[in-house]
């Protein structure tokens, strides 16, 4: 192309040689919208770029080419096909199908660029630039192709009463073939011949001619399914379309005529809320009004076949709506009396809840607008004052224009959260919290008088994107994270929070209707959101208002739901693995209202008894000694008689472990002895492992751990065994002496304890020390009898894993965990396989 565009080579070599017009990417002239129509008729948008045409080799033809204004990339590459119909609409809009039922559009900035890409698309396909829509071969045998390319076009019947059943027959037969229908369309544009029928249509109504009216139901609803603009223009002005709407009145399926032009004229009122001086702008809301009743309400529904018939249809609606919006926010006048009404004291409830009605209708038709013309639409409601006035609005009694008002106020969250964060912000400095305006929408939220709280859900849902900070922007000045967040803990949680504490004083929820149940459990859907998502903010609140406390209050309640809740709320915590949470947790007590509800729950196999062991086994895997340790010390008397899951025993079995190696540091160091007995390695290797070790700042190991240098000389069995056997002399000593340890808490409260802790010599901790002696890694032992020591040098793998069978009860388990130890097991064959250096790091840590 002459006008090669200064891009960057990559660009440059992709693009094939295509140049823009003006040679440069920021010509507005070829700037588009590539929109495409989805499966609900919808027309979606692709993005905005710069528009080409160019010979396209992969492609071997002419093609339309769309960049992306932001990265260069490729929107859409389209071969000029000479079969294709493309159509230009509205001046500034060329719609196409790609293939059966994919439609493009390309929506220009400017006329100029619009004009200049269809006398290209002409140019291909051999049309002179002045028609509005191009011949269309597809789907055409070679037959019927050369019949109709012998006759230079269609002849119409001349338009009489007598002839309309030959006029209905012509129409019909058509419509299967693409060529035909574009005959008709022009033989139909040109003779006027829409015109004509309405005249016959007065008459054949004058005359009650009931088989007339049926021929020109038939013959109006054949001439939509040509889907063409310049026809619609016809049918849709002021002059014809109520006439249009009176033939799709008699159906002849139905034994009786619809009154739509009754409903429309009679019924349907026009207000102006708000006086509209463009009579231009008047006559655009009508026509929208009218063709999209006709859409929804006159038009049988189409059937597959047809659906891709009305393209058009949907098309000619969609922008008259980006239209009217566009007209109206430039009326500065009307805006501006709009919101003084809105906010005006003086105003009546009737008035302002059209008023309120208006605006919701208003942003409703903006979702039809281009990114970049929904920011200006957006930028002037703001400038107006969109924000205060809701806060008034949401501030009355009348339900219908409160409701109408969160509409508007979610569709400006979901549009831009920042620009409602900001305003919130600023306010605060000048008003109380309790006409805030998020404060306003939480007390909504709150006194939902609807028992599926339909309008709380929606709320709960703006409020999760207010505070997600996925969307908060941050800047070189500010953050608006910390800001916000520091806002929103300040001066609304606590009107959040208030139903919570205010139904958990007592041990038991103080009301547990349904709706109440209902509220409390989206308070705590978002409170879990802020957990996962807020960092220091939601943990102090937590910490210092005693939250959690509180909400486990909740687990007595009758509704399953909300005690899941409460469960997931307390769940979302431990998985943070945040030792301040698990301070407050230990020091409040605060396992006691779940262990209950476990207890409580008894032997049934349902979602509350899976969710708590859950919660126990996500403690055990993850090793959380802190919780671990509090978990066995005051709760394992009620814990212990459940086995049909392995989750608490292998808690007392990592609890054991935990102990004996507070006890004896040395532990660990044995391991490493062993496995280096064990496994014998080049000895290159282990010179270049120990210079490595001895290298390694001492400061990286923590205190009390035991550092174990490899050695080169391999040590001798009895030095090997000799200190094992007598850590195994002094545990079952130990072990003789029955222990007695009361708790410091029971579960009814937190001052004297309730349960009685005994580790007796008998088969429980029998099966403590054998689990705990067979799970170090190498330990001694023979399978008759796992954990005693056996013949130097003597290794069994089996026994911790005999020790879980031995201990499984008569119970099948619900949700058992039978592969734990064994992958305890796989993990320290790997251990054994890393360098040594590293193995003894691991074994200290």
């Amino acid at each position: 192309a002459p006008n090669q565009p200064s891009a960057p080579p990559a660009i440059a070599s992709q693009s094939g040689g295509c140049g823009v017009a003006g040679g440069r990417m920021t010509d507005t002239r070829r700037r588009v919208k590539v929109y495409t129509l989805n499966e609900d008729r919808q027309w979606d948008d692709r993005g905005t770029g710069h528009v080409s045409s160019c010979y396209v080799e992969r492609l071997k033809g002419m093609s339309l080419l769309v960049r992306a204004e932001s990265d260069g990339s490729l929107l859409l590459e389209s071969k000029i096909n000479p079969n294709t119909a493309y159509q230009k609409q509205q001046d500034t809009l060329i719609v196409w199908s790609e293939a059966e039922n994919y439609d493009l559009a390309l929506s220009f900035q400017e006329k100029a660029g619009c004009d200049e890409i269809w006398e290209k698309i002409c140019q291909v396909q051999g049309k002179d630039p002045s028609v509005d829509i191009t011949q269309d071969l597809v789907d055409e045998s070679e037959e019927e192709r050369f019949d109709d390319m012998s006759s230079p076009g269609l002849e119409l019947p001349s338009c009489e009463l007598s002839r309309l059943e030959e006029i209905a027959e012509l129409v019909a037969s058509s419509l299967p073939s693409p060529l035909r229908r574009e005959k008709l369309a022009l033989a139909l544009e040109n003779e006027g011949y829409i015109k004509k029928l309405l005249e016959i249509f007065h008459v054949c109504e004058d005359l009650e001619n009931i088989e007339g009216l049926h021929h020109l139901y038939e013959i109006i609803k054949g001439i939509f399914l040509l889907n063409r603009t310049a026809l619609f223009e016809v049918m849709f002005s002021e002059e014809c379309i109520m006439d249009v709407i009176g033939c799709l009145e008699y159906d002849p399926s139905l034994s009786q005529s619809r009154k739509h032009r009754e409903f429309l004229t009679k019924t349907a009122k026009f207000k102006e809320v708000i006086p509209i001086s463009d009579p231009e702008l008047k006559q655009k809301i009508h026509q929208t009004y009218r063709v999209q009743y006709i859409q929804d309400m006159v038009l049988p529904t189409p059937s597959v076949f047809e659906e891709n018939m009305l393209s058009t249809l949907h098309s000619f609606i969609f922008f008259n709506k980006v239209e009217i919006v566009g007209m109206l926010q430039e009326d500065e006048k009307f805006l501006t009396d709009l919101f003084a009404q809105l906010t005006d004291e003086a105003t009546d409830e009737e008035k302002r809840q059209e008023l309120v009605n208006f605006l919701k209708e208003f942003c409703a038709f903006s979702q039809t607008l281009q990114p970049q013309n929904r920011d200006a639409f957006f930028k002037t409601l703001s400038n107006m004052g969109i924000l205060p006035a809701l806060e008034v609005i949401l501030g009355m009694d009348d339900a219908q224009v409160r409701s109408a008002a969160t509409d508007i106020f979610s569709y400006l969250v979901e549009y831009n959260p920042s620009m409602v964060r900001e305003f919130v912000m600023q306010e605060a400095q000048q008003n109380d919290d309790d006409i805030l305006l998020i404060n306003l929408i939480i007390e909504h939220m709150i006194c939902d008088t609807d028992p599926e709280l339909g309008g709380a859900v929606l709320l709960m849902g703006l409020l999760r994107t207010l505070v997600d900070p996925e969307n908060m922007l941050a800047t070189a000045n500010k953050t608006e994270k910390t800001e916000f967040l520091g806002f929103f803990y300040k001066h609304c949680m606590h009107v959040l929070t208030a139903p919570l504490l205010a139904n958990t004083t007592e041990d038991k929820p103080s009301k547990d209707d349904f709706q109440t149940a209902q509220l409390l459990a989206l308070i705590l859907e978002l409170l879990t959101f802020c957990v996962e998502h807020h960092t220091y903010h939601i943990k102090n609140y937590i910490i210092n208002k005693d939250i959690l406390r509180r909400v486990l209050v909740l687990m007595a309640s009758k509704h399953a739901f909300l005690a899941l809740c409460a469960l997931r709320f307390k769940r979302k915590i431990i998985g943070l693995k945040d030792e301040f949470y698990n301070r407050y947790i230990m020091k409040s007590f605060l396992f006691e209202p779940v262990v209950k509800a476990f207890l409580n729950n008894g032997s049934r196999y349902n979602l509350m008894n899976s969710a708590i062991i859950e919660m126990f086994e996500f403690i055990r895997v993850e090793d959380i000694k802190s919780l671990t340790a509090h978990v066995i010390e005051n709760y394992w008397k009620a814990l212990e008689d459940v086995d049909y899951v392995q989750t608490f025993k292998g808690l007392k079995l990592r609890f054991e472990q935990q102990r004996e190696r507070q006890d004896n540091p040395k532990l660990d160091s044995m391991r490493s002895i062993l496995r280096n007995h064990r496994y014998r390695r080049d000895a290159r290797t282990l010179e270049d492992e120990e210079e490595m070790w001895f290298n390694t700042d001492e400061d990286d190991m923590e205190d009390g751990e035991a550092v174990v240098p490899p050695s080169d000389k391999p040590k001798n069995d009895e030095d090997i065994m000799d200190p094992i056997s007598k850590f195994m002399e002094r545990k079952k000593l130990k072990e003789s002496e029955e222990k007695e340890v009361l708790l410091k808490t029971n579960l009814s409260g937190r001052q004297s304890p309730s349960f009685k802790l005994s580790f007796s010599s008998g088969t429980k901790s029998n099966l403590t020390s054998q689990s705990s002696a067979s799970n170090l890694p190498g330990s001694p032992g023979s399978p008759g009898s796992p954990g005693s020591p056996g013949s130097p040098g003597s290794v069994s793998k089996s026994t911790s894993q005999m020790a879980a069978i031995t201990t499984k009860g008569g119970l099948v388990g619900l949700v058992d965990y039978p592969d734990d130890d064994e992958e305890d097991d796989e993990d320290e064959d790997k251990e054994e396989t890393l360098p040594l250096s590293k193995k003894a790091k691991l074994e200290s840590s």
